[in-house]
């Protein structure tokens, strides 16, 4: 009775969870001015027209671009931070502990408040209007740093750090050999994050992207439809569309991003 219990609340909450998600797809096949005579429960049947007004505005490059900014980000989000969380959890210098508490200090700091220096900088580089502003900023990612000193504080044994330098093995060698390896659920886990947040990143494209061609799909979907007409439908289907990439992420490596996110919270 316990386990058929505990299987019926799983269901029931996975079926809440999953309806909204249901509904969105459902509202996506019906014409935009039904939408306001209730919430549709049974699919329609103007799916082929708001496929045909998304892919119309142009809608692969946009998805071109917030793949290749997202990629892009992750790529420079674990770089730094991977490297930042090693050099603080696992090396001995002047300056370490003031340099963990400027990460946390500006971890707390909200992103608003450097919104516009962030601006005048990209300008004064001549990268402004287009999609490096979006991604640069992944390259100081203070909550990335704070989550790999405490991940490789708990997770890599000194001991065996000293052990590789003895046998002779450089630095170098160290990091790619024994410390990569060991970081992968901890690298998994902040690649999801990092590539989750930059692609639904709505606020930094739209203050620093004014050409249409150099859009993101949060600020494409906002901006879908006519000068007179607003096509909720067919930004639904876009949405629909848009969570794609996010779901297959979360299905091929919710174990891994799952081992990541509570390494380190159970200690022998």
């Amino acid at each position: 009775m316990k386990t058929a219990l505990m299987w019926f609340c799983l269901i029931v909450i996975s079926l809440l969870s999953l309806f909204p998600f249901y509904i969105m797809i459902v509202m996506g096949t019906h014409y935009s001015e039904d939408l306001f005579k209730g919430i549709p429960i049974l699919p329609g049947s103007y799916l082929g027209e708001n496929l045909k007004t998304v892919l119309q505005a142009d809608f692969i490059k946009v998805y071109g671009n917030s793949l290749i900014v997202s990629v892009v980000s992750v790529v420079l989000a674990t770089f730094t931070s991977t490297l930042i969380g090693y050099a603080v959890a696992k090396f001995q210098f002047r300056g370490r502990k003031l340099l963990q508490t400027f990460v946390i200090i500006t971890m707390m700091v909200p992103t608003q408040v450097g919104l516009i220096g962030y601006i005048i900088e990209m300008r004064h580089l001549g990268v402004g209007n287009t999609l490096w502003p979006v991604i640069l900023v992944w390259a100081a990612f203070p909550f990335g740093a704070f989550f790999m000193i405490q991940f490789m504080r708990d997770s890599i044994p000194n001991d065996l750090l000293e052990c590789a330098r003895i046998d002779g093995c450089s630095e170098p060698g160290i990091f790619v050999r024994i410390v990569l390896p060991i970081m992968k659920p901890g690298l998994a886990t902040l690649a999801t994050l990092v590539f989750l947040w930059s692609w639904n990143n709505y606020l930094l494209p739209l203050v620093t992207i004014n050409k249409s061609e150099w859009y993101t799909l949060p600020i494409f979907i906002s901006n879908l439809g006519i000068v007179h007409r607003t096509d909720y439908a067919a930004r639904m289907t876009a949405l629909t569309m848009t969570t794609i990439p996010v779901l297959i992420l979360f299905i091929l490596g919710s174990k891994t991003f799952m081992k990541g996110l509570t390494a380190g919270a159970v200690k022998g």
